[in-house]
């Protein structure tokens, strides 16, 4: 009976870390991460299309079906839904606001494409500064895979040996080892940067967020957090002043 009484426990602590991990251990998404590592995307979106029909509230397969369709099949449209899918499904997950700019991104790339506008000056300086951007994303992409290809060695998780040495798996796979290692105390403290010699101040108009407003001053939007150590970019209220750091 003591057994039992505790399993219920843990059951009832942990049903987030368990249902992803039971989601990533499905056989058609193990059978998807092997394709993406075979480098037959297509096989692998496939792959975790059936992951979803088995579990349709699979937010693992959902996220790799929206970095496939975004990078590797060119379907914005597909990885929005997705990617949208994902958040909805884990709205608490420690990448949501990296996703975020991921639909941002694809949304402008999707409007583009529907309907053309004039390049302009000033139109061109905004697609490199997106371009910029999406390069910085994928890289905090690529480092995640490598961290988290380093903690799996470690760690034995449940992925095959041979999957983790040839290829680094996504970021998606790296929060369920997260929700497995010990957390941090709660409401963590962001790290206060050194304020830089000269800013100006922004007062916060309805509709905006962190990532317009950095690109409004073309500055990087850690920048822009940085120098409001006290901002939580979800609750932004209008009128709110801002640092703008003067690069």
């Amino acid at each position: 009976m003591l057994a039992v009484i505790c399993s219920v426990i843990l059951c009832g602590c942990f049903p987030s870390s368990r249902n992803q991990l039971n989601e990533e251990k499905e056989p058609h998404f193990l059978n998807g991460r092997s394709l993406v590592n075979a480098m037959d995307y297509q096989g692998a979106i496939n792959a975790f299309g059936k992951a979803l029909e088995v579990n349709p509230h699979s937010a693992a397969a959902h996220f790799e079906l929206g970095w496939l369709h975004a990078d590797k099949a060119s379907d914005p449209a597909a990885a929005i839904y997705h990617y949208q899918r994902y958040l909805e499904l884990r709205p608490g997950a420690e990448n949501a606001e990296t996703v975020g700019q991921h639909i941002f991104r694809l949304k402008q790339e999707l409007a583009k494409a529907v309907l053309p506008m004039p390049t302009t000056p000033g139109i061109q300086r905004e697609f490199e500064q997106l371009a910029a951007e999406n390069r910085r994303l994928q890289a905090e992409l690529e480092s995640l895979r490598a961290a988290f290809a380093s903690r799996a060695s470690e760690t034995n998780l449940f992925l095959p040996t041979d999957i983790v040495s040839r290829s680094a798996p996504t970021p998606d796979t790296a929060l369920a080892l997260a929700a497995v290692a010990p957390q941090p105390a709660s409401n963590p403290t962001r790290p206060v940067a050194a304020k830089p010699a000269s800013s100006r101040t922004h007062k916060v108009q309805s509709g905006e967020t962190p990532f317009s407003i950095a690109r409004k001053y073309r500055i990087n939007v850690e920048v822009l957090l940085s120098a409001n150590p006290g901002l939580n970019p979800r609750r932004m209220q209008v009128g709110q002043t801002l640092n703008v750091p003067t690069l």
